[in-house]
């Protein structure tokens, strides 16, 4: 608490003031949701201000959309809670993605002002503030190239604290506002700043221009810093994730970057040659700059150069990377390459969203587990306590449901949970096929015995991808008839989690059964919102894909049921097809749902969901049995923290074979 009030008291020095190694985490997203009552928890201060926090007037921060900017945000908790001095980089925006409205079945985004009133937290550093230069061209003079005529941007830093869990450390979010240079005096930043603040905010092409520019080292000796000071995180191996800029683009708005870049490249290449003489193709695919009818310049080849460490972000997916993503480095510099598993923070994730478990918890085995996660094999004593798992927050979030959604649930169901962004390699559709398969077997056999199941999606689709906003009409359309159904009754709901957010999860999350984790096998890079939810006792349905893999290596086999990725034969199929297509959830527009049953038809024979692996769960129909798996799973769950870090030296093995 001391350091905290010291940090808000001191225009927020404290990372500035340590001394040796920093971390700078540099972000496009950091998806911090809200700051008071995380806060609380972090000084130990979590009882001492109910009636702010349950007032819920504070925004969730709008900095991202999903798994990066969340990870990023458990990552500075992470390092703040370790003791690292770490700074957290990205931009601040002045709205958020979007919030999401469901109106008669289809997203609508809405403007996500949360900086309406003001954010508390921030503090404006303008003595901090840089010139961001773009335009203009290069001349290039003896023995120096100057970069003019520059229209100029002014990056005003504004810093959030980001307090460690009890531990006196205080680290520091610095998030980047552009200013028009007519706000400001600009003869104070005709003086290149020192180079220390410039490094903290670019990374390779632009610390090179820096350190060769502006501090006038030799070529061979900026690239060395460079490369020993970057790293390179890849979180994803979707192509159009991968970023490609077009050549034209940088030659008019940065265009000593692009020299620079061209001259990293042909060293680069020239070095790959010597190792591999005569290979011509191995060049075009190794090279940054792409050719084609459009140019480019690819982003992630770059990074990779420019690091001295490339890293995956679960061993499967750091395993494709090698064996074909960036095979090619792989081979031409296998050191570079290492596998960091994400992780969650348990301070939000457990802690803060449910205290009723983490109190049970500390009281079992004390609260050292709140920051070293291994303490919870101490659990494996205690899988017999009948007063272990409480059903509060199943009560609570159904009676939220309730207010927002006007839909009465069954807080004895099963809650079966898929919050995600909406995407095709996610899977939703094969969800919405295992709900209609359900619905259809209540009507058939009315009178049979169901365990009653209540499914919720939620998460946003990109406001220009028509595919996803088809499923979220899907699943709205799937729940007006299923809700309504009097045959039906409670024994099945489908509910649509509008404007999913950092706020909401905290709410879901606690009271899930199931956790829904069946993106395509190969697509999911790793995943977080899966350790959410085992952390809290929700059992795993799941693909062999991303971070799960070692999930089920941790938690057991008999935590986590696999979804095999194609059934040559699944009789009820051919039902729910039919279904979608001859206007059954759409009877005003039969046609409504074309796209998604031509998709599905014939474009993704592999993605066919089997019901399979419901039916084991369906099979341990006895709450009482769901319980005592959340018991199983905690202790065996540790989800990974920074210190933990470390390469695999050999694959789990696949626990469904």
């Amino acid at each position: 608490m001391a350091a905290f009030a010291q940090f808000l008291g001191s225009s927020f020095e404290s990372t500035d003031l340590v001394q040796g190694e920093r971390i700078y985490y540099l972000s496009l997203e950091f998806y911090m949701g809200r700051t008071l009552q995380n806060t609380m928890v972090n000084l130990g201060l979590q009882n001492a201000c109910d009636e702010a926090i349950y007032q819920e007037i504070e925004e969730d921060a709008g900095l991202g959309n999903g798994g990066l900017g969340r990870l990023a945000a458990c990552f500075l908790d992470s390092m703040a809670t370790l003791g690292l001095a770490a700074y957290g980089y990205g931009i601040r925006y002045e709205f958020g993605i979007f919030n999401q409205k469901i109106l008669g079945g289809w997203q609508v985004e809405e403007a996500d002002d949360w900086l309406r009133y003001g954010n508390p937290w921030e503090k404006a550093r303008p003595e901090y503030m840089i010139p961001v230069h773009f335009y203009g061209h290069v001349q290039h003079g003896e023995g120096e190239t100057k970069w003019v005529d520059t229209q100029v941007v002014l990056a005003l830093p504004y810093d959030t604290p980001v307090p460690g869990y009890r531990n006196n450390t205080v680290n520091t979010m610095r998030l980047w506002s552009a200013r028009a240079p007519n706000e400001f005096n600009l003869k104070d930043f005709r003086q290149p700043r020192s180079c220390p603040h410039l490094l903290r905010c670019f990374p390779r092409q632009e610390l090179m221009r820096i350190l060769v520019d502006i501090e006038k080292l030799e070529w061979d000796k900026a690239w060395d810093v460079t490369v020993r000071t970057c790293a390179y995180t890849n979180h994803t191996v979707l192509p159009e994730a991968l970023e490609r800029w077009p050549v034209h683009l940088f030659e008019t708005l940065l265009p000593r970057h692009l020299e620079i870049i061209y001259e990293i490249n042909q060293r680069f290449l020239d070095k790959v040659y010597a190792t591999f003489p005569g290979d011509l193709d191995r060049l075009r695919r190794m090279s940054m700059v792409e050719e084609g009818s459009v140019k480019r310049i690819n982003m992630a080849h770059l990074c990779i150069v420019g690091s001295h460490a490339v890293n995956g972000v679960a061993w499967i997916h750091s395993e494709i990377l090698k064996a074909t993503v960036f095979k090619d480095f792989y081979e031409f510099e296998p050191h570079k390459f290492q596998n960091k598993t994400n992780g969650i923070t348990p301070r939000r994730w457990l802690v803060l969203c449910n205290p009723g478990l983490a109190e049970v918890i500390a009281e079992r085995i004390g609260e050292d587990y709140i920051a070293d996660l291994d303490q919870l094999k101490k659990l494996l004593n205690f899988v017999d306590d009948e007063g272990f798992i409480r059903d509060e927050n199943k009560l609570k979030f159904s009676a939220y449901l309730e207010k927002e959604y006007k839909v009465k649930i069954n807080p004895n169901s099963l809650f079966d949970v898929q919050v995600k962004r909406i995407h095709e390699y996610k899977r939703q559709l094969l969800n919405c096929l295992h709900v209609i398969t359900l619905y259809n077997r209540i009507k058939r056999e009315p009178n049979k015995h169901f365990v009653p199941r209540t499914v919720m999606i939620g998460g946003k689709a990109a406001p220009g991808y028509h595919m996803a906003k088809m499923i979220i009409k899907l699943v709205t359309a799937i729940g007006d008839i299923v809700n309504h159904d009097p045959v039906v009754g409670d024994r099945l709901k489908v509910i649509f989690l509008e404007n999913y957010r950092v706020s909401l999860a905290e709410k879901a999350i606690p009271a899930a059964d199931l956790s829904e984790q069946i993106s395509t096998a190969g697509t999911e890079a790793s995943g977080t919102g899966n350790m959410k939810f085992m952390l809290n006792g929700a059992l795993t349905i799941g693909t062999m894909d991303g971070a799960n893999v070692e999930m089920a290596e941790e938690a057991g086999e008999q935590n986590l049921y696999c979804a095999k990725d194609y059934y040559d034969h699944i009789p009820e199929l051919k039902q729910a097809m039919d279904q979608l297509s001859n206007g059954f959830f759409s009877p005003k527009q039969p046609d409504l749902f074309k796209d998604i049953v031509n998709m599905l038809m014939y474009h993704d024979r592999k993605g066919q969901r089997p019901l399979q692996e419901h039916q084991g769960v369906d099979k341990e129909g006895d709450p009482e049995h769901w319980d005592f798996r959340k018991v199983l799973e905690r202790p065996h769950h540790r989800p990974v923290r920074p210190r933990d870090l470390g390469g695999r030296a050999h694959p789990p093995k696949d626990p469904c074979p």
